[in-house]
């Protein structure tokens, strides 16, 4: 409880805290990406299609947490500079699979220096055990979180 007995009390609100992190981690990330003339967003996207070529609109949208019509102005503009590219048909009945170009591949691997650069500074207090620990910890969250919807 807060000091006013009502609302959740931020100094001690592990929700708050964990949204906190993920703002100054955005903040970091979008400070080194920046020089690179990308975006958290877009780094996000050729990450994912890195890992996995040929994902739909929706499933980028979903990998990026953003919308669907925003990951299609994304996508588009990534084609229209060179870092993707779309088939002008989509197999019948399919999305539109989406896939890097080299061009694509060769800005997203300085992007991917400097977001583990970030990533790394994030994690220099921790020791090892604290780092899996942290881990491990947020997973359960997360999943605990999703499980809860189940129900919903």
């Amino acid at each position: 409880m807060s000091q006013h007995g009502v609302g959740v009390d931020l100094e001690t609100s592990l929700g708050y805290l964990l949204k906190e992190a993920s703002s100054a981690l955005r903040a970091a990330m979008e400070d080194v990406l920046r020089p690179l003339g990308m975006s958290v967003t877009r780094y996000s996207c050729l990450e994912l299609l890195a890992q996995r070529p040929g994902l739909s609109n929706s499933e980028l949208a979903r990998g990026a947490f953003v919308t669907r019509q925003s990951m299609n102005v994304l996508l588009q503009a990534l084609e229209r500079e060179g870092y993707v590219t779309r088939p002008a048909e989509a197999p019948v009945g399919k999305a539109l699979p989406t896939r890097l170009t080299p061009r694509g591949r060769r800005s997203l691997e300085k992007a991917t220096v400097a977001v583990r650069s970030v990533e790394v500074r994030m994690l220099g207090g921790m020791t090892e055990t604290e780092h899996q620990d942290a881990f491990r910890i947020l997973r359960s969250m997360i999943q605990a979180l999703r499980d809860g919807n189940d129900g919903a």
